[in-house]
């Protein structure tokens, strides 16, 4: 089966309402042409750095605008739309980084939480710790659609190749990483990242970016990008501003993938043998 995906790029603002209504044009802008799943990028709903103001706008599942929006934009087109992830309030007080699926009648299908938190120190004073702000989620997703399998990962976990093998051998043929991704790390790693997902996977990736300078001060990558089962880039945006990527997903691809490297089931268990150090006076190199 062939169907028409697109990737919605945003630079979203730190207010939620300005941000559903950006959404909601790009979204309608894609289905009119011709995709019938498309996806945003990580904190569609804010870009917000600053943890009294993230709170100031949080709301829980059942009265988040974007939640909201998203699934009444489902329904109205008929589509399948993944909010790439917004922060949620949870009962306990604390936050979720959330992605939302959504099907053609505006129903959720199911959410993923982001696992892996991005808790680093990069070069240039850049510093960042979500786990001081969200919780993390703790099961992968795989959700069955119609016209194919869909695995979810979020931004920072598409550094941990783990997470996308379980999905993949669940059978999940398509694998999303919405994201927000610094233009540090995203200059060095975000395309390498992306097609080694596909390539050791054998399965599409779609992933949906944040891009430019945000309200909060924040810079992000961009070039929301499309890649197929051989790791060849289908489709990219550039590194500033919205933009709408667009490619035709044959899901046959991927199993002619997989019948040409069949890494996922020629994998093997295997033990760690770790060797004691050299005995003092053996060779050194």
């Amino acid at each position: 089966m062939t169907f028409k995906a697109a990737a919605i790029q945003m630079c979203s603002s730190v207010d939620p309402e300005k941000n559903a209504a950006a959404m909601a044009r790009l979204v309608r802008e894609a289905a009119g042409h011709g995709a019938i799943y498309v996806q945003t990028p990580e904190m569609t709903g804010a870009v917000q750095k600053d943890r009294p103001g993230l709170m100031a706008v949080l709301r829980d599942e059942a009265n988040d605008i974007i939640v909201r929006t998203a699934g009444d934009l489902a329904r109205e087109l008929s589509i399948y739309l993944h909010v790439g992830s917004t922060a949620i309030a949870l009962a306990d007080g604390k936050i979720a980084n959330r992605a939302f699926l959504f099907g053609p009648d505006g129903r959720k299908i199911c959410t993923y939480d982001k696992i892996h938190m991005f808790d680093v120190d990069l070069d240039n004073g850049e510093s960042w710790r979500e786990s001081a702000v969200y919780r993390p989620g703790e099961k992968a997703t795989v959700a069955d659609l119609p016209f194919a399998k869909l695995g979810f990962g979020i931004c920072y976990d598409v550094r941990f190749p783990q997470l996308f093998r379980t999905e993949a051998v669940a059978g999940a043929q398509i694998l999303t990483t919405p994201a927000a991704f610094t233009r540090q790390t995203g200059e060095a790693h975000w395309e390498i990242l992306l097609r080694a997902r596909a390539i050791e996977n054998g399965a599409f990736v779609i992933s949906a970016a944040q891009a430019g300078v945000h309200e909060d001060g924040r810079e992000t990558f961009g070039h929301s990008m499309i890649v197929d089962p051989w790791g060849k880039v289908l489709a990219s945006a550039g590194g500033s501003g919205e933009a709408i990527v667009l490619a035709d997903i044959d899901v046959a691809a991927v199993g002619a993938a997989r019948a040409k490297i069949p890494n996922l089931k020629n994998a093997r268990d295997f033990e760690l043998n770790m060797q004691p150090e050299l005995a003092k006076g053996g060779v050194t190199v």
